[in-house]
């Protein structure tokens, strides 16, 4: 695999020898030393020589009865194979060579404090979100070798450092294609595990396309057993089961990640077609297609019909969704007028909303009448495409909320280079601080920082079909997009993000991630 990863290395991460004093915005300015490798950045960091070190009579503390357990519980999981020790969670014990976790104080949902000194480590946030994101900023400042699945040499020291940090953006997304290679819930969830660590908190699924339906809806079995049974290129296909679908969200959400629903829409539909002729305008089933190009298929918008297999549709995928936003897609309908787009995207919102979710779609959807709160997720490019740049303006206007997915810059699909053995080129080749050198709040003219919800690496699956594949072009990509949608706007430096990210490989080393060794990320810093 051209520029891959070649080798395995259990090098350390790096840890703070200095002292650096960062206080909200005007730290993360200051924020040039790369030696507190963690990704996304803190929103301010405060680091001093009393390093903790975890041993053999470490506890982790909870309050009696708190929320807190299942974090507390969490992260002894992620710590206990690789230290061997028991690292009990206990109530109401000393706080000398301890881990206290505790609920309560002021900040947002997603805010945490983090103190680490010789004596101890506390992790206080006021809600088990806030604790989840802390945890994974203590795994970063720990060894790589805590990933580890077996035993590992010591020692297991923490740098001394207080952390506030709390997310610059609500949205902060990772879509992953299911439809045009399907991915079984194994592969999912190895997935969430990843971006997890990053702290993202939005699993976008896209579920139906012209090459795949990858859901059972009970009203419609075909679409699962049928549109579902083919991918690109003509292999076997897959689709979730209820249960199996219950076990994504339930996984998802034990890492406070919510899972959105994508049901492509009146595009990109043939699978749906397929599976079912009285979909079609002339009556007639198209044949499954197994191949990439797209706009060619539409549902047909002049048939009841269409309407009452929609509200089946939504009605019992939302049921299975506790998420408050339904993805409608609505991309690439090239084969639907545009009177009839309107008309259709128009109708499905009257459902989406009458099911008690928020509609979200692709901007082309910034063309019909979508409500005010609606979402558009903003895909097109920011040079070259004027009607992207209309699209976004026109979302704003109408008082929709942005979720910026750039595709030269955030599609996570896009080669690196003209040697990538994955993925496509159609906007650009995308190498590493191609897709970190970017802000999504003065990326379109005429949309700013309140007209953002946040940030989203959609990865397509026409060249992938396997988790190496999606970590591959997800890493080191995606880390970087979660940075931009976590941390303070101010302060962020491709020199100076390239350092940290360079200390996140032998973290992917330890965990079996198949990485991109990118050229412009100085990985032999780390594997000294």
């Amino acid at each position: 695999m051209t520029g891959g990863r070649i080798r395995r290395t259990t090098a350390l991460a790096v840890v703070v020898g200095a002292v650096m004093t960062m206080t909200g915005t005007e730290g993360a300015a200051a924020a040039t030393d790369a030696r507190v490798a963690v990704v996304p950045k803190p929103a301010s960091v405060r680091a001093t020589h009393e390093a903790f070190r975890l041993g053999p009579d470490t506890r982790i503390v909870v309050k009696s009865r708190s929320r807190a357990h299942a974090v507390a519980k969490q992260l002894a999981r992620i710590l206990r194979p690789a230290t061997g020790y028991r690292l009990p969670v206990v109530e109401h014990a000393s706080r000398h060579d301890a881990i206290v976790l505790k609920l309560g104080g002021h900040g947002g949902r997603e805010s945490y404090r983090l103190d680490v000194g010789r004596r101890g480590i506390e992790l206080r946030a006021r809600t088990t979100a806030g604790l989840f994101y802390g945890v994974q900023t203590l795994r970063q400042l720990l060894p790589a070798r805590i990933e580890s699945a077996q035993r590992e040499r010591g020692p297991w020291l923490v740098p001394g450092v207080r952390i506030a940090d709390e997310p610059r953006f609500r949205w902060r997304g990772a879509m992953l294609d299911v439809s045009r290679h399907f991915f079984s819930v194994a592969e999912v969830e190895r997935y969430i595990d990843q971006l997890a660590l990053y702290k993202i908190n939005t699993l976008h699924l896209h579920l139906s396309d012209d090459q795949g339906w990858r859901i059972v809806i009970d009203r419609w079995p075909r679409l699962a057993t049928y549109g579902g049974s083919t991918e690109v290129g003509g292999g076997p296909g897959g689709y979730y089961s209820k249960r199996d679908f219950a076990e994504l969200i339930r996984y998802a959400a034990d890492r406070h990640m919510t899972v959105v629903p994508e049901i492509d829409g009146p595009g990109h539909t043939n699978a749906a077609l397929a599976s079912y002729a009285e979909l079609n305008c002339d009556g007639v089933a198209p044949p499954l297609y197994t191949g990439t190009e797209v706009g060619f298929s539409s549902l047909c918008v002049d048939k009841e019909i269409t309407y009452r297999f929609l509200d089946d549709v939504i009605g019992e995928i939302t049921a299975q969704t506790p998420g408050h936003v339904y993805h409608v897609g609505g991309d690439e309908a090239h084969s639907t007028p545009h009177e009839d787009y309107v008309q259709f995207i128009d109708r499905e919102q009257e459902l989406v909303h009458a099911h008690g979710k928020r509609m979200m779609g692709w901007n082309e959807i910034a063309g019909a009448d979508a409500a005010p709160g609606s979402i558009a997720q903003w895909w097109h490019t920011e040079t070259g495409s004027e009607e992207g740049t209309e699209l976004g303006r026109t979302a704003v206007a109408k008082g929709m909320k942005l979720v910026m997915s750039p595709a030269n810059r955030a599609y996570l699909d896009m080669q690196y280079n003209p040697e990538s053995p994955l993925g496509l080129h159609w906007a650009g080749y995308v190498e590493v601080q191609d897709s970190y050198s970017w802000d999504p709040a003065t990326l379109v003219d005429g949309v700013g920082e309140r007209d953002v919800l946040g940030v989203e690496g959609p990865l397509w699956s026409e060249t992938i079909d396997e988790s190496p594949d999606i970590e591959f072009l997800a890493f080191p990509r995606l880390p970087g997009l979660a940075e931009i949608g976590w941390s303070p706007r101010t302060g962020r430096s491709w020199e100076e993000y390239r350092h940290r990210l360079a200390a996140q490989g032998p973290r992917w080393d330890v965990m079996g991630v198949n990485y991109y060794r990118s050229p412009q990320v100085p990985w032999e810093e780390a594997d000294r």
